[in-house]
């Protein structure tokens, strides 16, 4: 990818050595485990809440709109940016995918960049994703305006500003950029991969404790040695949990009991499950803890999900993509908006609802309704339904009857 990019870009060397600490980077943590980006991904809480959000801004398209009026608008298929939002970011990556990837990035850097390629009249031509880790945000001390570098290995960099990057940042004390929820959360996610860790060791023994061999007799060396091996191979593993136990000569074997600790493994993975996924802020039923969902409430934590942790993000989508896309003029005129009807359409009982509503209250005409399942629209659709039983309110001190009789 860079080295496309070097065929377009004016490189010039840069010394590296004063490159900011790359966020993300492995920190030690109280339990013993060094977490970064990475070894989160193998934590399967964290990489469940980093799939979610990555995942549900992949499958929403954001659309640029035309201002009609006060009240109207359209969809600006005709502006060179739409296609690049909607369906291919560059010529090898679809707008689907290029969101997954900045989705990804965001969720697990805190913050998500790609480099916005113009052709000779200044038009943004293509969106190229790139690697967080590669890029270092510092302020300009004379205009006080992001500078963005991104390093290519063997010491080459380019100083970018804002109009070539797109740039999605998280929330962060930082003033240019977020902060990694990684980092953030490497005690929780220290703590479980450790959890995983412990029961995966103690399953592997069969999921029983260890155990006491007694001899009556002194055992030598050589013996203990073959007394292991042969205990190991026939007892030893979860495949061969429940054999029968045979013991050699004068032989006793004591089994220990669970520690406190291992009684409570799953107690304590559990509560581990919500210690990560409120660092993201996702339900943990999102996540397949669903101990506490119900059919009841199930529907009210996907609206919070929507409305505290995608709300949000993709407000933040919508105003990078402003203001690194579009002019400041075009800005007056041209607003970028994610669709998040796709998040209901799981549910047909309750989509057909709430269009029969929309229908019946004169929000929506038939035809509009189609439109949003992708359906043909027909003669007649077009009208918008207005209940029998309404009449419009009363103005200038005249009554409701009177208004609804000057109305007919």
């Amino acid at each position: 990818m860079f080295g496309w990019l070097k065929q377009r870009l004016p490189y010039e060397r840069k010394d590296t050595g004063g490159y900011e600490v790359l966020t993300g980077g492995a920190l030690p943590t109280a339990a013993g485990v060094s977490v970064s980006p990475e070894t989160a991904m193998r934590c399967s809480v964290a990489f469940a809440c980093v799939k979610v959000i990555a995942e549900t801004v992949e499958q929403l398209t954001p659309h640029l709109y035309r201002k009609k009026g006060p009240d109207d608008r359209e969809r600006a298929t005709d502006h060179p940016v739409y296609p690049l939002v909607t369906q291919a970011a560059n010529p090898w990556t679809p707008a689907s995918e290029f969101r997954l990837v900045l989705g990804t990035h965001f969720a697990t850097y805190g913050n998500a960049y790609a480099f916005v390629n113009r052709d000779g009249a200044g038009q943004v031509a293509e969106l190229i994703p790139l690697d967080p880790r590669t890029v270092s945000v510092r302020q300009d001390p004379r205009t006080m305006v992001p500078v963005y570098t991104v390093a290519t290995g063997a010491g080459l960099a380019r100083d970018c500003d804002r109009s070539e990057i797109l740039h999605i940042r998280g929330v962060g004390l930082d003033v240019h950029k977020g902060a990694s929820p990684v980092t953030l959360a490497r005690e929780a996610i220290g703590l479980s991969l450790t959890l995983e860790t412990h029961c995966g060791g103690l399953f592997g023994r069969g999921a029983k404790p260890s155990g006491i061999l007694k001899h009556k007799r002194k055992v030598t060396p050589e013996l203990m040695k073959k007394l292991r091996v042969s205990f190991t191979q026939w007892f030893g593993g979860a495949a061969n949990a429940g054999k029968t136990l045979i013991l050699e000569e004068d032989m006793d074997f004591q089994q220990l009991q669970l520690s406190s600790v291992d009684a409570q493994t799953l107690e304590m993975r559990r509560f581990q499950v919500e210690e990560v996924s409120r660092f993201w802020r996702v339900p943990l039923h999102m996540v397949g803890e669903m101990d506490r969902a119900t059919h009841a409430n199930a529907e009210s934590m996907g609206q919070q999900f929507l409305t505290f942790c995608m709300l949000p993000i993709l407000r933040l989508w919508c105003d990078a993509l402003a203001i690194t896309l579009l002019t400041p003029e075009e800005r007056g005129e041209y607003y970028f908006e994610f669709l998040v009807d796709d998040l209901a359409r799981a549910d047909i009982a309750a989509r057909f609802e709430a269009y029969s509503k929309a229908i019946n209250a004169g929000v929506l005409n038939p035809n509009e309704a189609r439109s949003m399942e992708n359906r043909a629209p027909y003669a007649g659709g077009e009208t918008f339904m207005r209940p029998i039983n309404t009449a419009p309110a009363p103005t200038n001190g005249t009554t409701s009857t009177e208004a609804g009789n000057g109305a007919a």
